[in-house]
């Protein structure tokens, strides 16, 4: 009888020796980075804020309209079939978010090239950057799309149709931001 209690307690210290290690669980992926709406909402108005408040350096170009259209959507819009709206927005986000993000690059390329070289715009690079940053948590970088250079003297007139197109992008991508931070 004492044989068997000491050969049962043996086994009892020793089996768990003979045995496999427990498997390690494998760890849990990480959750993809969350867009932060409120954070975006705030930055889009200040970009939309600054772009409001830049003034024309030409006077003579303050009462011209100019319209270029392009067939292949570039500069990107946002456009109804980006599903911008507020009930898509609700439930799948992806593709709006994809061209904000497209927009955004776009238009801090822009500042960055040639066209702007006479002429920075310091606090609009800065407000671009910081609301890339936030967008491209989610949905990393999009492809570029380099600026072709262009002629000095065309310069006032690029910046002037950049600066309309970049003040109607984020009038929109505001109220983009302002519903889904609601």
């Amino acid at each position: 009888m004492a044989l068997l209690r000491h050969l049962r307690l043996c086994l009892c210290f020793c089996l768990p020796l003979l045995l496999p290690p427990p498997a390690v669980p494998a760890p849990a992926p990480a959750p993809a980075p969350r867009t932060d709406w409120a954070a975006c909402r705030s930055l889009s108005r200040e970009l939309s804020r600054l772009v409001a408040t830049l003034k024309e350096p030409h006077r003579v170009l303050e009462e011209t309209h100019l319209s270029e259209e392009d067939p292949k959507n570039w500069p990107p819009r946002i456009r109804c079939s980006d599903a911008c709206d507020p009930s898509t927005l609700d439930t799948n986000n992806t593709r709006c978010l994809q061209r904000i993000l497209q927009g955004l690059q776009h238009y801090r390329d822009l500042l960055g090239s040639d066209i702007f070289v006479a002429r920075r715009l310091p606090r609009l690079e800065a407000a671009l950057d910081q609301l890339l940053g936030l967008v491209q948590q989610e949905h990393g970088r999009p492809p570029r799309h380099p600026m072709a250079p262009s002629e000095a003297w065309a310069h006032p007139l690029l910046q002037r149709l950049a600066l309309q197109r970049l003040q109607s992008f984020t009038a929109i991508m505001s109220r983009v931001f302002t519903h889904s931070a609601s």
